[in-house]
């Protein structure tokens, strides 16, 4: 749980949900803050994959 807490992709990319919280509360409700919010989710799930196959390769070059 550490590697995804102390990654500052993660943290970057958690702290910009601050940034679609706003526009979600200044935006007309439409296609495009379904939009901002897909966004940011895929932008998160990228992140932690990309934290966790490094995880996972460091662990596979630490084995050999």
């Amino acid at each position: 749980m550490r590697k995804y807490l102390l990654n500052w992709g993660v943290v970057t990319t958690t702290l910009g949900v601050i940034s679609v919280i706003q526009t979600t509360r200044s935006a007309p409700r439409d296609w495009r803050v379904l939009l901002a919010w897909a966004s940011w989710a895929l932008s998160l799930a990228v992140v932690i994959t990309s934290v966790h196959d490094r995880s996972k390769d460091l662990q596979t070059d630490q084995a050999l």
